[in-house]
């Protein structure tokens, strides 16, 4: 049993280091070549946990090949736009102009009741208030409003909106995130204060604590119980 217990921690640490090094695009979203080597990867990387008696590098091994293979397409892909082209494909058009694109919907044998689904996750009942829908090589549907439709802004407006700049967490659930503190040039007697202002005994008492470049705060005390 113990065994069994350390080549599983070895075969999972190993694929937390592979997918990590992948790089985070890898993460949020497949290509066909990354997908690919995912289903590999979960394949390959039972052998060794259903089978104790083989060796432990018949799993490692292929993760490593595999892992290679994945940077050297990524890397070349990354150079050479005709290959990236012919492993990926390229963006489509599903809504051209207001106007549904028949063909590139049977290329991509994308349904109309997939394109109405994709829609409506994005809160979009009405197809005629789409100017264009792009079918990302990832699969993802990216939409763009008809003009008309588009939500109106500060600048067409000609109202001026000051820039807050960002919000950095410098209390997450009790602990004090020191990096973001010196980066927005406070330190912890200054935060302690805010925390006590903020009817706070501590900085254990405080679930999240935000500011932003403006001095904004965010804060939120830990709920009891």
């Amino acid at each position: 049993m113990a065994i069994i217990l350390i080549r599983t921690l070895i075969i999972f640490l190993a694929l937390i280091v592979a997918m990590r090094l992948m790089g985070k695009r890898q993460l949020g979203e497949l290509e066909l070549s990354e997908l690919v080597v995912a289903v590999l990867i979960a394949d390959i990387a039972s052998i060794p946990l259903q089978n104790p008696s083989l060796p432990l590098s018949y799993g490692l091994i292929p993760l490593l090949v595999l892992f290679c293979c994945e940077l050297i397409f990524s890397g070349l892909t990354y150079k050479s736009i005709h290959l990236r082209k012919l492993l990926y494909g390229r963006p489509n058009f599903i809504i051209e102009r207001g106007r549904i694109a028949q063909q590139a919907m049977h290329r991509n044998r994308f349904t109309l009741d997939e394109l109405t689904q994709e829609l409506r996750n994005q809160g979009i009942l009405d197809i005629a208030s789409v100017e264009y829908a792009v079918l990302e090589t990832n699969g993802q549907l990216n939409i763009i409003l008809a003009p008309a439709q588009q939500p109106v802004t500060a600048e067409q407006m000609h109202i001026g909106v000051e820039d807050t700049g960002y919000f950095s967490i410098l209390i997450n659930n009790g602990r004090i995130l020191r990096d973001n503190l010196r980066r927005m040039g406070r330190d912890e007697r200054w935060l302690q204060k805010q925390v006590q202002q903020r009817g706070a005994q501590c900085i254990e008492d405080v679930y999240l604590l935000m500011m932003n470049d403006a001095g904004q705060i965010y804060f939120a005390a830990k709920e009891l119980g």
